[in-house]
């Protein structure tokens, strides 16, 4: 365990504390944003599929250019990346804001900015991931992500209630007005982050393709990254279905609409109290215990399928949000501390691509299945799939054996030229 003055060590760095604070002010917008365009499209057409192209065009860009964002990353200095793309989310989000304000929203033009605001997202969020690592001393890793998790988590919490107020209140264009405005803060509070280059600017720039191609290399050389990776992507797409598309199903037969709700609540309380918990724990192996801890993430999978009560989900459902944590604060850290630094974002990118790109498929085959096998043993089937990928991560000797007082990766020394073709 470390003392509670260790767990806050990381915020005595300035560039730290302005980056922590960037995130939290664009995730507070953020989780009034969904609120805010749901009703905003549903005011507008009453149809639940014109949302559904909605939302779908931004979650399409963002995995179709969430590898150009960690080229991108890894090319320019990551806070003006960050800088660059608030602005453009703000951009976007006030141009949304301003259709709604003035009725002449259309869902063509509401579907084209949500594809650029995906876009745009997909840009920084690998600069996001691989910034946080130049702006604290090595060893203060770990309590840097927990504290950079906790703050997230908080302020998803805040934003999700102050969506439901604002749209309530003022209605949903004006929820969005105040998306737009946190992205223009966190772009002033990026602008102030200063770190040094991670990147030597005197080798000439390569090609977009052969700079894929070198942090594919850096991904697919550790085999206990391409694994986890390869385990997300049943564990992401099992999860969504279930949990996503299956469990709002269940709890309209028994705890109800704001049983569920309350259920989803507490499982963000469970990342809080992870991130909490993350910051005060000390382990030689800490993406084993982080690996092992999934197991605690499929819980609320089989407690619906077996015991549908509130008291029995609202409890899974926190051992959830605790466990995903240690296993989100553990991968952080191990990537930040093993791969190099000026290929991070890179490697980051392929992360995020395997992880997500199957929780559609996971979506559209969750009610196929229940129609087919029956919601109980569509929920089980889920469950033992998330298990098997808990089992494979852990059969990796890399996840094993992978410790946490191994120095940090530096950066590389210059990339070589582009074979030619």
């Amino acid at each position: 365990m470390s003392t509670f003055r260790d767990s806050l060590a990381p915020l005595r760095h300035a560039p730290y504390r302005h980056l922590v604070t960037g995130r939290v002010i664009s995730l507070l917008g953020n989780s009034v944003a969904p609120i805010a365009l749901a009703f905003a499209v549903l005011d507008l057409t009453d149809s639940p599929v014109a949302l559904g192209l909605v939302v779908g065009a931004r979650s399409l860009t963002n995995v179709l250019f969430v590898l150009f964002g960690g080229v991108l990353a890894d090319r320019l200095p990551r806070h003006l990346v960050m800088v660059g793309s608030s602005v453009l989310a703000a951009l976007t989000q006030a141009a949304v804001a301003a259709l709604v304000l003035t009725g002449t929203a259309t869902v063509p033009l509401l579907i084209g900015l949500s594809a650029i605001n995906g876009v745009v997202s997909a840009i920084a969020m690998p600069a996001t991931a691989a910034l946080l690592p130049q702006t604290v001393p090595a060893d203060q890793l770990t309590p840097a992500n927990a504290l950079n998790r906790l703050g997230g988590n908080t302020a998803m919490i805040a934003g999700a209630a102050l969506g439901g107020v604002l749209v309530a209140a003022v209605g949903p264009g004006w929820g969005l007005a105040a998306d737009a405005a946190t992205f223009g803060l966190s772009a002033l509070a990026f602008a102030l982050v200063r770190v040094p280059e991670v990147r030597d600017r005197s080798t000439p720039r390569q090609s977009t393709l052969h700079e894929l191609r070198v942090g594919w290399t850096e991904f697919a050389s550790r085999s206990w990254v391409w694994t986890v990776v390869l385990a997300f992507m049943f564990i992401n797409a099992a999860h969504s279905g279930a949990m996503g598309v299956l469990g709002p199903t269940i709890a309209d037969r028994t705890i109800e609409r704001s049983g569920w709700g309350i259920v989803l609540a507490v499982q963000t309380a469970g990342m809080v109290a992870g991130a909490v918990l993350a910051l005060r724990l000390r382990v030689r192996r800490p993406l084993l215990v982080g690996c092992a801890a999934m197991f605690g993430f499929v819980l609320p999978t089989v407690a619906l399928a077996e015991s549908p009560t509130l008291p029995v989900l609202v409890v899974c459902g926190f051992l959830a949000g605790v466990a995903v944590e240690q296993f989100t604060i553990a991968w952080d850290s191990s990537l930040q501390r093993h791969v190099p630094a000026d290929r991070l974002a890179r490697v980051y990118s392929y992360d995020m691509l395997g992880s997500f790109l199957a929780i559609p498929v996971g979506q559209v085959l969750a009610g196929p299945l229940d129609g087919w096998i029956g919601t109980e043993n569509a929920l089980l089937c889920a469950a033992a799939v998330m298990t098997l990928g808990v089992v494979g991560m852990l059969a990796n000797h890399g996840v094993r054996h992978l410790r946490a007082d191994t120095p940090i990766a530096p950066a590389t020394t210059p990339e070589p030229a582009a074979i030619p073709a």
